[in-house]
């Protein structure tokens, strides 16, 4: 009653969103640790190390020839940089704060804020230790060359939108069935070392083989990747807009069952995360 609201108009509206944003960005990139150099850091020696394993993998195990044409540096990267900013977007949206959170006692806060800072979040380190690898690789060893570099982060982001679509969906799950969620999120991620495909080349894989892979959109968004990165690479068994379509679709499921969600939310939830 006794409290004075200030009207503001759809620019200070989208002010204000944004400043809230981008506090919740610095705070996710934080939660790691509390510097945020340290936590960049330490997403780029995992990228390095991830690439250096498969290479490794690769040459003990003969598998050299299942690559494309080219540099083949570019094409596990090109692997590794989508698997990685797929699953990461996914884990940071899970573990975003819900409604029965006490930040979201703090107006303006609210969980659409918390789920875009989150993802945004992964999204900026993801590209940051991307950025980092190929600079180092460019510049200490040989010429990074994309045949088309827009495509090819086109597929990027692609890869961190469905990541985070998938991530909504299981964070208006989370509440309802915590225990399922947790499995399986981290049977879908582990499962992504292989169902992503990145260790294969569609093209050359047969059709029983392909039934196992072309479910998962991450599988689609390396291939098209793979396709913009390399001139002589045409993909012929995956596509962009299958992934776009599954995004979509789960990032509407994901809005509407967090909606439901956060008007049952309970102060007991946190208790059974």
């Amino acid at each position: 009653m006794f409290q004075q609201s200030n009207r503001r108009g759809a620019a200070g509206s989208a002010a204000t969103l944004l400043e809230l944003v981008y506090h919740g960005i610095v705070r996710s990139v934080r939660k790691s640790h509390g510097n945020p150099l340290m936590s960049i850091a330490v997403n780029v020696l995992q990228t390095v190390l991830f690439v250096l394993a498969f290479y490794v993998m690769f040459n003990v195990l003969g598998l050299r020839g299942m690559a494309l044409r080219g540099d083949f540096l570019i094409f596990i990267m090109t692997g590794i940089f989508l698997f990685l900013t797929h699953v990461k977007a996914l884990g940071a949206v899970l573990a975003s704060e819900g409604p029965a959170s006490p930040m979201m006692q703090h107006a303006p806060m609210n969980t659409a804020v918390a789920i875009l800072s989150a993802a945004l979040g992964s999204l900026y380190i993801q590209v940051l230790s991307a950025a980092l690898v190929l600079f180092v690789y460019h510049v200490a060893f040989t010429p990074v060359e994309l045949d088309d570099p827009i495509g090819t982060v086109g597929m990027f982001l692609l890869a961190w939108f469905t990541g985070a679509a998938i991530g909504l969906v299981l964070l208006a799950l989370k509440p309802w069935f915590p225990t399922f969620v947790s499995i399986f999120a981290m049977v879908y991620q582990r499962a992504n070392m292989i169902a992503s495909g990145k260790m294969f080349v569609a093209n050359m894989m047969p059709g029983y083989m392909l039934a196992m892979f072309d479910w998962n959109p991450l599988f689609h968004a390396i291939d098209q990747a793979r396709g913009f990165a390399f001139a002589n690479y045409f993909p012929r068994n995956s596509s962009i807009e299958y992934p776009v379509t599954v995004g979509v679709v789960l990032l509407m499921l994901g809005l509407m069952g967090e909606y439901v969600t956060r008007r049952h939310a309970s102060a007991s939830w946190d208790a059974r995360r």
